[in-house]
């Protein structure tokens, strides 16, 4: 049986052994290394070639966080497991978005962290439940940005005016004696209104509008 190939990254000395000790009842799993800093962490994934870096955060030299992204970009074969105390959102958005496969808590269970190698090693994902919950309030919130960034909100008060106006029927002509502005400036404003919403005719403004509400028919 091919095992797993560990590499720990920490930087007590105390908790290395401690993970290396408790690995070794893991019949699927093998530590080939350690190392106590960002810096020694890439020599060693280039010199060793780990399927699964097991990551602290904080440590010195080049930062966990730091070593991740790197480790992605220069050795994608490598698997990068976050483990941790550190559980704050604020760690854990950061370290996924920067190619980590996996978060875990040093308060999880042993069977819980082989579990976790296992599964990044296979190129699958494990997240504790407070970094999936963390992961999930993440994506939800930029959801709501980009839904609050839809092209129609980017309009200025006045495209929308002339968009309604555009989308009722009326002229060019008739909206400038309306809103007491030149036919130029209504002009320049249906072409911006039209390039920000990528619309290309009159037609398709005029769904546009009644999908949005702006017209009744």
């Amino acid at each position: 049986m091919q095992k797993i190939k560990v590499l720990i990254v920490d930087d007590h000395t105390l908790v290395r052994d401690g993970i290396r000790a408790l690995l070794a009842l893991a019949a699927d799993i093998e530590v080939i290394g350690e190392a106590s800093n960002g810096k020694e962490a890439l020599e060693k994934v280039k010199k060793l070639a780990p399927d699964v870096v097991l990551m602290d955060l904080v440590i010195p030299v080049v930062s966990g966080l730091e070593a991740t992204r790197r480790i992605r970009k220069r050795f994608p074969g490598t698997k990068v497991l976050v483990l941790t105390q550190y559980e704050d959102r604020e760690y854990i958005v950061p370290v996924i978005e920067a190619g980590a496969r996996g978060f875990i808590s040093k308060r999880a269970a042993f069977s819980e962290l082989a579990s976790a190698i296992q599964a990044v090693s296979q190129g699958d994902s494990f997240l504790s439940p407070t970094a999936a919950a963390a992961v999930v309030e993440e994506c939800q919130q930029k959801a709501t940005l980009e839904r609050k960034k839809e092209p129609y909100q980017c309009l200025t008060d006045k495209e929308r005016e002339v968009l309604k106006l555009v989308a009722e029927g009326h002229t060019a002509k008739e909206i400038a004696d309306m809103l007491v502005i030149s036919l130029r400036t209504v002009e320049a404003h249906k072409t911006s209104l039209m390039k920000k919403l990528n619309i290309h005719n009159k037609t398709d403004l005029i769904k546009f509008a009644i999908r949005k509400g702006i017209i009744t028919i």
